[in-house]
């Protein structure tokens, strides 16, 4: 039980800006980094000290001692490198959006169970302080049954046309676009907070000069089905200081996040939620300036995806070692990684129908 598990990680950008770091700060050991690019890919494997710079999935596959797999590739490249790894007996955690449709995401999903792995979805911010705080405050009932949802966050970092971004992120048949950038994020956490999506109605657009066929920007009305109605609001293209809105509004109060701050109002007045200990964090930790050339890039700066993410693979490490681990917040699997892409898929079938979309549901 002291000797550590081996993980591969297939993808050479975020993989290495924060996957590689995040594992090891789990405990796992870092056997190979697999990319497309053989010169880029065994770079950076070398910069990071890790064995095996490798374009090939079969080959790191085989190598003595992995026991996992992290997937940060483009959404498009999901399925294929999923499917490998799990029918190889690897446990595997898949980078969020989890696939390009909901029937694409089953078929990972039904591999991983047939297989009998250990599967996890990358939504890493649910172990984000403000974000787990505010969950738990809403399911204990802090604000009474919640009726009213807006999530907004505006920003500039991809306002400038020539901001660079991947080739993928542009193109909304490999999966590109702020929606599963971004959106994916949110959508989980309302689902985990607030319950099941009934269904929505949406607009997807493009606010910067670019010829692309992906969005930078989303306005989403959803409804739960408890009832609660809400709007998802975020452009990755808007001028200016950032705004951001995390609030619910219940029947007896009202919540809202403020960075990892977490804030109630009701009658009795205001006030700031405590942290608990477990759901605190270490600091963000910047990850090496080397690494981050694009725009894109420049969105995982600040290193505040480690710490969260260092907390899943702590749960991908006990699960592999057969051990209990905490229900609260509930464990990102692919099957939230179906849910959420049926919601996606429905999101895009409303702004092309110009129309109310009910969620279709699986089985």
């Amino acid at each position: 039980m002291s000797d550590k598990l081996g993980a591969i990680v297939v993808g050479t950008g975020f993989g290495v800006i924060t996957h590689l770091r995040a594992l090891r700060a789990a405990g796992f050991e870092v056997l190979a980094l697999v990319g497309r690019d053989p010169s880029r890919t065994e770079e950076r494997a070398r910069r990071a000290e890790v064995p095996h710079g490798l374009t090939s999935l079969a080959e790191a596959l085989e190598l003595p001692g992995v026991d996992a797999v992290a997937v940060a590739t483009p959404p498009h490249s999901h399925a294929p490198i999923v499917i490998e790894s799990v029918r190889a007996g690897k446990h595997v955690l898949c980078e969020k959006p989890f696939a390009r449709d909901a029937a694409e995401a089953r078929e990972m999903l039904d591999a991983a169970e047939a297989a009998g792995v250990v599967h996890l979805l990358g939504t890493e911010f649910r172990f984000a302080t403000g974000q787990a705080l505010a969950t738990r405050a809403v399911l204990a009932g802090e604000i009474g049954a919640p009726r009213l949802a807006n999530f907004a966050l505006h920003m500039p970092g991809l306002a400038d046309p020539r901001a660079e971004v991947p080739g993928w992120w542009s193109d909304r048949s490999q999966g590109g676009g702020w929606l599963g950038a971004y959106a994916s994020h949110v959508v989980d956490h309302m689902r985990i907070m607030l319950g099941e999506f009934e269904g929505c109605s949406a607009s997807l657009s493009n606010v910067t000069e670019r010829d692309w066929t992906a969005e930078d920007s989303y306005t989403v009305h959803f409804r739960t089905l408890g009832g609660c109605a809400g709007v998802l609001q975020s452009s990755s293209g808007s001028w200016g200081a950032p705004l951001g809105c995390s609030r619910v509004v219940g029947s007896k109060g009202t919540l809202w996040i403020e960075g990892d701050a977490v804030f109630v109002g009701d009658a009795s007045g205001q006030r700031q939620l405590e942290v608990p200990d477990e759901l605190r964090n270490d600091a963000p930790v910047p990850p090496d300036g080397v690494l981050l050339h694009t725009a894109y890039d420049g969105l995982h700066s600040m290193g505040i995806d480690l710490a969260p993410y260092t907390r899943l693979f702590e749960i991908l490490r006990d699960r592999i070692r057969g051990l209990e681990v905490p229900d609260d917040p509930p464990v990102p699997t692919f099957a939230d990684g179906v849910a959420c892409q049926e919601i996606l898929d429905a999101i895009r079938r409303s702004a092309e129908e110009r129309t109310w979309v009910p969620i279709a549901r699986a089985g």
